[in-house]
């Protein structure tokens, strides 16, 4: 049997622990609680995001904020019906709810400080978007206008498709189809971004 306290400091992956994920303004504010209904699925689907996607991003840029992480069935329902900004349960973009039964998936809404500071000054999201597509084995992405956020989203079988709500809006790339921007502009795009998995370690 699972108390909330263990499972908050049940480690993920080298950079996260489960506890990263659980904190919601929704929760909080209207004091719904946010714990996973199926603990040993939320871990193992917790575990493939962060290995394979988050830690990668914490090693190349430093510390990522996590913005909105897991929520339990429950309290995304309270979001969807009160227009929150989730989505419904059964909808199959939904990457918020790791323990929902059917296909394996789990997502995080995160921020990357060193990238938000430069598209402050003007810097496009699709620079980062052409980074993520060439460096990490995800499967949805979507671009947000604020600090450019952005919903990183594993799956075992990953769709590899890119959406933004920042302008130009729209599908970037689409589920199954290659890159309509060739290698070499990609990579001149993130050309000063730092070396992919740059963090350096004591022995």
């Amino acid at each position: 049997m699972w108390s909330l306290e263990t499972l908050g400091r049940t480690r993920l992956s080298r950079h996260f622990y489960l506890r990263d994920f659980l904190h919601s303004e929704i929760s909080a504010f209207h004091g719904i609680p946010n714990i996973p209904e199926d603990p040993d699925r939320t871990i193992a689907h917790g575990r493939a995001l962060c290995e394979t996607l988050l830690d990668p991003l914490e090693e190349t840029f430093g510390r990522i904020a996590i913005r909105s992480g897991y929520r339990s069935p429950t309290l995304n329902a309270y979001g969807n019906a009160n227009r929150l900004n989730c989505a419904r349960n059964d909808n199959p973009l939904e990457c918020h709810i790791w323990d929902r039964p059917g296909a394996p998936i789990a997502g995080a809404s995160v921020v990357i400080p060193w990238f938000a500071d430069r598209y402050a000054e003007g810097r496009d999201w699709r620079h980062l978007a052409w980074w993520l597509h060439d460096h990490l084995a995800y499967s949805e992405i979507w671009f947000f206008p604020k600090l450019c956020a952005f919903n990183l989203v594993w799956r075992a079988t990953p769709l590899r498709r890119i959406d933004s709500y920042i302008a130009p809006r729209g599908t970037l790339i689409a589920a199954g189809q290659a890159p309509g921007t060739p290698l070499p502009d990609r990579q001149a795009a993130y050309a000063d971004f730092p070396p992919f998995r740059g963090i350096g370690y004591p022995a």
